[in-house]
């Protein structure tokens, strides 16, 4: 067993933050510009702050959270003890993020990575009215909501799900096209694209109808133009307890009533 350089990353909460004050009382680690591996100590969200955080740095590296949050879906369990056995033993999932560009009504243009999902939500109590395109080939010249999202196998049990979309498999190279409160065409309820689709949305009536694009948790608000596709040029690195089983955990989600 090897002792790797680490950096420990920790949620502000006050469980986190004594977590972490425990794990550096029992081992060294180094600025994140030095490590080899993350740890990250706190719910999904947090862990999804952390990637961001390495994609803005251009400084990515493979992560081991631990959950110190609430429900912690991509997190392991916390232990204080075993750490490096863990993460000699931990198996590697590669997450490819989606990239979102914007344009706004006053033509400044946004580029931003989304791990989980790109969902456009409209901004008033006014419904959104929206121009789908799939490849170029425009596929709903109206939909009329209160928003849509595209979301990565990895997000799918998320904001996806929650909005009634598809469980999708982590291996399926698959994407959830998914409405949100969907009103016109009534009968549409999503589509699952193949990952190398590249997804366009047009507002029809932004002045009358705005609509804000987040890409995870960034918010770009009165948006014009928006193009989803995956980013194959920054893919993330989770690590798990080999009893984690990830994929296993995505499907039974499907079964939970």
């Amino acid at each position: 067993m090897s002792e790797k350089q680490l950096a420990l990353v920790a949620s502000t909460t006050p469980q986190a933050q004594a977590a972490a004050e425990e794990l550096m009382r029992r081992r060294d680690f180094v600025p994140i510009e030095e490590a080899e591996m993350a740890i990250a100590l706190g719910g999904d969200g947090f862990l999804l702050q952390a990637l961001h955080a390495m994609l803005d740095r251009h400084r990515i590296l493979p992560v081991f959270g631990m959950n110190l949050g609430t429900v912690g879906f991509l997190m392991n369990e916390w232990r204080l003890d075993d750490l490096d056995t863990r993460i000699d033993r931990a198996r590697k999932f590669t997450v490819t993020p989606l990239r979102m560009e914007a344009t706004d009504v006053d033509g400044q243009t946004y580029s931003i990575p989304a791990i989980n999902e790109v969902s456009l939500l409209r901004e008033t109590r006014q419904t959104a009215w929206l121009e789908v395109t799939v490849n170029g080939r425009v596929v709903i010249p109206e939909l009329v909501c209160d928003g849509v999202l595209v979301a990565t196998p990895a997000g799918s049990t998320a904001y996806n799900f929650s909005a009634q979309g598809p469980i999708l498999p982590l291996d399926s190279a698959m994407l959830a096209l998914t409405p949100i409160s969907p009103f016109r065409p009534r009968r549409w309820r999503g589509a699952i694209l193949p990952e190398r689709t590249r997804i366009a949305f047009r507002v029809l009536d932004p002045s009358k109808r705005p609509v804000s694009a987040v890409a995870d948790q960034h918010e770009v608000r009165d948006v014009a133009t928006i193009e989803v596709a995956i980013d194959r040029t920054s893919p993330l690195h989770l690590l798990f307890d080999p009893e984690h089983a990830l994929d296993d955990r995505v499907t039974m989600e499907q079964f939970v009533i």
